[in-house]
């Protein structure tokens, strides 16, 4: 088989070697040509995989190493018997990872703790159902909107979008759609933010377009809503300087890119595509993610509160405000330039370990804080 695919997909030679020929591709660079021989596609969301890019192929799989599909035709595709596959929930660890870092980070610039605070998690998928349960753990109150489950549980505990905006921080994690039941597109525009809480933070790493960014912009100069905090961005990579140089945390659409993440987006696409073709599975995916530089943090005083520790470790494997340092360069530079070095942020990135990766060592037994240390993944170990 010829097999073609975007060159920042790592492993694709370890795992889809055996079964044929490797044509690696900048994401820029995939086009009607590069695929009209191809039996298999592998893209990321920088490729759109429309009529346009596959008409004329003789494709027979194509796959993304992504959750969102809102970059292919999966209608075309089907009608033309072409087989798809994505990786729903990859780099689901990853998100969580970046949204407590960047809470914990809002926490510590604003003297307080997210015990007792209010979150508001809309949609409870891979991700927000992850969310859910690490800040009940740390003792937030979690309110959930998500329309589909509702329809389908009945559940209580889904409530109207709505209900919501009281939250002192709401996390968005919904896929962009424009049509159906529920579409996202433009979710949080100027009616809904300007009822959000007065001074809370509104948190998106889902899709750029699911928050009007023009809104949030004027939102968060009147006052209206207190931290923005923004992963994804309308029109990248071109994205509105001004509205980056306001907010409280602006990364480069960022926040699933764990290692783990990757492997993992890689694995899913790779057992498609085996079940697809019924070929016997060769690649050992446990055995693709490096192990850490530092995998045992070792923890030499307990703060009286959990919360300062759990924080302080977290920032220790991942601190956000890194990578927010990095991009806010974006704003001195030339517009015409603006838009390859968000492209460039985001392909040569340092992938993070996840939290799994890494051993805690606690000086003794504190079962609070080890419960806590652990629903964030981490493998805790007391000393004796």
């Amino acid at each position: 088989m010829r097999i073609v695919v975007d060159q920042k997909i790592p492993f694709v030679e370890e795992a889809f070697g055996p079964f044929g020929d490797i044509a690696k591709y900048d994401s820029r660079a995939i086009d009607g040509a590069a695929v009209r021989d191809a039996d298999v596609l592998l893209v990321r969301s920088e490729t759109k995989v429309n009529e346009k890019l596959v008409a004329g192929s003789k494709l027979k799989f194509v796959g993304t190493a992504t959750i969102g599909t809102d970059h292919v035709d999966t209608h075309f595709l089907s009608r033309n018997n072409i087989a798809f596959a994505s990786a729903p929930g990859c780099n689901s660890n990853a998100v969580v990872q970046y949204v407590f870092s960047a809470l914990f980070t809002l926490a510590n610039r604003g003297g307080f703790k997210l015990k007792g605070k209010t979150l508001g998690v809309v949609g409870v998928g891979n991700i927000g159902s992850k969310i859910v349960r690490v800040g009940e753990k740390l003792g937030m109150r979690v309110l959930q909107n998500d329309p589909p489950l509702f329809r389908m549980t009945g559940e209580s505990r889904f409530l109207p979008l709505d209900d919501l905006m009281p939250a002192d921080f709401i996390t968005i994690h919904v896929p962009f759609t424009r049509a159906g039941s529920d579409p996202t597109f433009h979710l949080f525009d100027e009616a809904r933010i300007s009822v959000m809480k007065k001074g809370s933070a509104l948190i998106n790493t889902s899709r750029g377009g699911v928050v009007d960014n023009e809104a949030m912009k004027e939102a968060l100069k009147n006052g209206t809503t207190g931290n923005g905090i923004l992963d994804v961005w309308e029109n990248e990579p071109t994205i509105d300087t001004e509205l980056l140089s306001i907010c409280s945390i602006g990364t480069q659409h960022i926040a699933g890119y764990s290692i783990n993440g990757k492997v993992n987006a890689t694995r899913m696409i790779y057992k498609a595509f085996c079940d697809f073709f019924n070929v016997p599975r060769s690649w050992d995916s446990s055995a693709a993610v490096p192990v850490p530089e530092e995998p045992v943090i070792s923890i030499g005083e307990i703060a009286q509160d959990v919360e300062t520790t759990v924080a302080e470790t977290v920032r220790q494997v991942y601190d956000i405000e890194n990578d927010d340092r990095v991009l806010r360069k974006i704003g001195s530079m030339p517009k015409e330039q603006q838009g390859a070095y968000f492209k460039g942020l985001r392909g040569n990135y340092h992938f993070r370990h996840e939290f799994s990766d890494f051993s805690v060592n606690l000086p003794f037994q504190h079962q609070p804080l080890m419960e806590a240390l652990e629903v964030f993944g981490f493998k805790v170990t007391p000393r004796t």
